[in-house]
Protein backbone atom coordinates (compact mmCIF):
# COMPACT_ATOMS: atom_id res chain seq x y z
CA UNK A 1 0.00 0.00 0.00
CA UNK A 2 1.11 3.46 -0.79
CA UNK A 3 2.03 5.86 1.99
CA UNK A 4 0.23 8.82 2.60
CA UNK A 5 2.71 11.43 1.96
CA UNK A 6 1.31 13.82 4.26
CA UNK A 7 1.48 11.85 8.03
CA UNK A 8 3.41 8.54 6.88
CA UNK A 9 0.23 6.46 7.59
CA UNK A 10 -0.67 3.70 4.66
CA UNK A 11 -3.23 4.15 2.73
CA UNK A 12 -5.65 2.87 0.57
CA UNK A 13 -5.80 5.46 -2.16
CA UNK A 14 -3.95 4.30 -5.22
CA UNK A 15 -1.52 6.55 -7.05
CA UNK A 16 -2.82 8.74 -9.93
CA UNK A 17 -1.40 8.29 -13.20
CA UNK A 18 -0.91 11.61 -15.22
CA UNK A 19 -1.63 11.98 -19.00
CA UNK A 20 -0.26 14.28 -21.02
CA UNK A 21 -1.76 15.26 -23.93
CA UNK A 22 0.72 17.28 -26.22
CA UNK A 23 3.36 15.92 -28.50
CA UNK A 24 5.29 19.37 -26.78
CA UNK A 25 8.74 18.01 -25.51
CA UNK A 26 8.81 21.09 -23.77
CA UNK A 27 6.11 20.52 -21.75
CA UNK A 28 7.09 17.26 -21.37
CA UNK A 29 10.21 18.20 -19.92
CA UNK A 30 8.80 20.82 -17.71
CA UNK A 31 6.75 18.01 -15.40
CA UNK A 32 9.42 15.85 -15.73
CA UNK A 33 11.71 18.42 -14.18
CA UNK A 34 8.91 18.74 -11.24
CA UNK A 35 8.85 15.31 -10.35
CA UNK A 36 6.01 13.89 -12.69
CA UNK A 37 6.42 11.07 -15.13
CA UNK A 38 3.54 11.27 -17.24
CA UNK A 39 2.24 9.12 -20.27
CA UNK A 40 2.06 11.04 -23.32
CA UNK A 41 -0.94 10.75 -25.73
CA UNK A 42 -1.25 13.04 -28.62
CA UNK A 43 -4.42 14.36 -29.40
CA UNK A 44 -4.89 14.25 -33.02
CA UNK A 45 -7.08 17.69 -32.42
CA UNK A 46 -6.27 20.07 -35.83
CA UNK A 47 -6.21 23.38 -33.94
CA UNK A 48 -6.92 25.01 -37.47
CA UNK A 49 -10.17 23.60 -37.71
CA UNK A 50 -11.04 25.37 -34.00
CA UNK A 51 -11.84 29.36 -33.45
CA UNK A 52 -12.57 31.78 -30.69
CA UNK A 53 -13.27 35.21 -30.30
CA UNK A 54 -10.17 36.34 -28.63
CA UNK A 55 -6.38 34.86 -28.42
CA UNK A 56 -7.17 33.66 -24.80
CA UNK A 57 -10.49 32.17 -25.41
CA UNK A 58 -8.71 30.30 -28.13
CA UNK A 59 -6.18 29.10 -26.29
CA UNK A 60 -8.30 27.50 -23.37
CA UNK A 61 -10.99 26.23 -26.16
CA UNK A 62 -8.03 24.69 -27.98
CA UNK A 63 -6.64 22.77 -24.91
CA UNK A 64 -10.00 21.57 -23.56
CA UNK A 65 -10.37 19.91 -27.52
CA UNK A 66 -7.18 18.00 -26.95
CA UNK A 67 -8.03 16.99 -23.42
CA UNK A 68 -11.08 15.87 -24.76
CA UNK A 69 -9.62 13.68 -27.66
CA UNK A 70 -7.68 11.69 -25.28
CA UNK A 71 -9.86 10.99 -22.48
CA UNK A 72 -12.02 9.86 -25.12
CA UNK A 73 -10.43 8.12 -27.26
CA UNK A 74 -10.47 4.33 -26.05
CA UNK A 75 -6.60 4.52 -25.04
CA UNK A 76 -7.46 4.90 -21.57
CA UNK A 77 -7.43 2.37 -18.41
CA UNK A 78 -9.54 4.92 -15.78
CA UNK A 79 -8.99 6.70 -13.23
CA UNK A 80 -6.19 8.99 -15.42
CA UNK A 81 -5.88 12.92 -14.98
CA UNK A 82 -5.40 14.10 -18.41
CA UNK A 83 -3.77 17.67 -19.18
CA UNK A 84 -4.27 19.56 -22.34
CA UNK A 85 -2.14 22.29 -23.27
CA UNK A 86 -1.82 24.83 -25.99
CA UNK A 87 -0.77 27.72 -26.59
CA UNK A 88 -0.71 31.33 -28.77
CA UNK A 89 1.09 34.66 -28.81
CA UNK A 90 -1.30 37.46 -28.72
CA UNK A 91 0.19 40.77 -30.67
CA UNK A 92 -2.22 43.22 -31.40
CA UNK A 93 -5.17 41.39 -30.61
CA UNK A 94 -4.37 38.52 -32.81
CA UNK A 95 -3.49 34.78 -32.09
CA UNK A 96 -0.30 33.94 -33.55
CA UNK A 97 0.17 30.24 -33.57
CA UNK A 98 3.19 28.38 -35.43
CA UNK A 99 4.40 30.02 -38.53
CA UNK A 100 3.06 28.52 -41.71
CA UNK A 101 6.59 28.95 -43.13
CA UNK A 102 10.39 30.30 -43.13
CA UNK A 103 8.44 33.15 -44.68
CA UNK A 104 5.70 33.60 -42.37
CA UNK A 105 8.18 33.19 -39.18
CA UNK A 106 10.39 35.69 -40.56
CA UNK A 107 7.44 38.71 -41.19
CA UNK A 108 6.68 37.77 -37.73
CA UNK A 109 10.07 38.55 -35.87
CA UNK A 110 10.19 41.60 -37.76
CA UNK A 111 6.79 42.78 -36.46
CA UNK A 112 7.57 41.75 -33.18
CA UNK A 113 10.97 43.12 -32.46
CA UNK A 114 11.16 45.71 -29.96
CA UNK A 115 7.44 44.95 -28.81
CA UNK A 116 5.10 42.68 -26.38
CA UNK A 117 2.99 40.51 -26.61
CA UNK A 118 1.07 38.32 -24.54
CA UNK A 119 1.85 34.33 -24.57
CA UNK A 120 -1.60 32.80 -23.62
CA UNK A 121 -1.47 29.08 -22.46
CA UNK A 122 -4.57 27.00 -22.21
CA UNK A 123 -5.02 24.65 -19.42
CA UNK A 124 -7.57 22.11 -19.12
CA UNK A 125 -7.57 18.87 -17.08
CA UNK A 126 -9.64 16.23 -17.08
CA UNK A 127 -10.70 13.41 -14.21
CA UNK A 128 -11.61 10.30 -15.70
CA UNK A 129 -12.83 8.78 -12.51
CA UNK A 130 -15.66 11.84 -12.34
CA UNK A 131 -15.71 13.13 -15.61
CA UNK A 132 -14.98 16.61 -13.94
CA UNK A 133 -13.25 18.80 -16.12
CA UNK A 134 -11.60 22.32 -15.18
CA UNK A 135 -9.49 25.01 -17.54
CA UNK A 136 -7.99 28.40 -17.56
CA UNK A 137 -5.51 30.55 -19.24
CA UNK A 138 -2.43 31.70 -18.09
CA UNK A 139 -0.95 34.69 -19.25
CA UNK A 140 2.37 35.86 -19.61
CA UNK A 141 4.21 39.31 -21.04
CA UNK A 142 6.98 38.76 -23.25
CA UNK A 143 9.04 41.71 -24.15
CA UNK A 144 11.44 41.13 -27.34
CA UNK A 145 14.42 42.83 -28.14
CA UNK A 146 15.48 44.01 -31.30
CA UNK A 147 17.27 41.21 -33.30
CA UNK A 148 18.51 42.80 -36.62
CA UNK A 149 17.83 41.28 -40.15
CA UNK A 150 20.46 39.38 -40.08
CA UNK A 151 20.13 37.68 -36.84
CA UNK A 152 16.31 36.97 -37.58
CA UNK A 153 17.10 35.01 -41.10
CA UNK A 154 19.56 32.96 -39.26
CA UNK A 155 17.16 32.26 -36.54
CA UNK A 156 14.34 31.04 -38.98
CA UNK A 157 17.08 29.12 -40.96
CA UNK A 158 17.64 26.86 -37.92
CA UNK A 159 13.67 25.69 -38.28
CA UNK A 160 13.32 26.06 -34.81
CA UNK A 161 10.35 29.02 -34.69
CA UNK A 162 8.42 26.78 -37.33
CA UNK A 163 7.52 24.13 -34.40
CA UNK A 164 6.66 26.55 -31.44
CA UNK A 165 3.55 29.29 -30.86
CA UNK A 166 4.74 32.93 -31.30
CA UNK A 167 7.40 31.59 -33.56
CA UNK A 168 9.83 31.55 -30.43
CA UNK A 169 11.10 30.03 -27.21
CA UNK A 170 12.32 31.18 -23.87
CA UNK A 171 14.72 28.23 -23.79
CA UNK A 172 16.01 27.78 -27.33
CA UNK A 173 17.86 29.77 -29.65
CA UNK A 174 15.65 33.02 -29.18
CA UNK A 175 16.08 33.49 -25.57
CA UNK A 176 19.20 36.35 -26.52
CA UNK A 177 16.33 37.87 -28.58
CA UNK A 178 13.61 37.99 -25.41
CA UNK A 179 14.36 41.31 -22.98
CA UNK A 180 12.33 39.75 -20.95
CA UNK A 181 8.98 38.62 -19.36
CA UNK A 182 6.18 39.51 -16.47
CA UNK A 183 4.64 36.43 -15.56
CA UNK A 184 5.06 32.57 -15.15
CA UNK A 185 8.14 31.50 -17.82
CA UNK A 186 6.64 27.37 -17.16
CA UNK A 187 3.72 29.51 -19.21
CA UNK A 188 5.98 30.82 -21.92
CA UNK A 189 7.64 27.61 -22.69
CA UNK A 190 4.51 25.37 -22.81
CA UNK A 191 2.35 24.71 -19.30
CA UNK A 192 2.17 26.85 -15.91
CA UNK A 193 2.19 24.58 -13.14
CA UNK A 194 1.40 26.95 -10.50
CA UNK A 195 -1.54 26.86 -12.30
CA UNK A 196 -1.77 23.52 -13.04
CA UNK A 197 -1.44 23.19 -9.43
CA UNK A 198 -4.96 25.12 -8.69
CA UNK A 199 -6.98 23.61 -11.28
CA UNK A 200 -6.04 19.52 -9.94
CA UNK A 201 -6.86 21.13 -6.31
CA UNK A 202 -10.13 22.05 -8.18
CA UNK A 203 -10.49 18.51 -8.79
CA UNK A 204 -9.61 17.45 -5.22
CA UNK A 205 -5.97 16.80 -6.21
CA UNK A 206 -2.90 17.07 -4.54
CA UNK A 207 -0.20 18.09 -7.00
CA UNK A 208 2.07 16.14 -5.00
CA UNK A 209 0.27 13.07 -5.40
CA UNK A 210 1.62 12.55 -8.71
CA UNK A 211 5.44 12.75 -8.16
CA UNK A 212 6.96 9.32 -9.28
Amino acid sequence: MPCDPYDGRMTDTPRRTLVLASASPARLGLLKQAGFDPRVIVSGVDEHAISAPAPAELARVLAEAKAQAVAGGGLLDGGELVVGCDSVLELDGRALGKPVDATDATARWRQMRGRSGVLQTGHCVIDTASGRRVSATASTTVRFGSPDDEEIAAYVATGEPLHVAGAFTLDGRSAPFVDGIDGDAGNVIGLSLPLLRSLLAELGVRITELWG
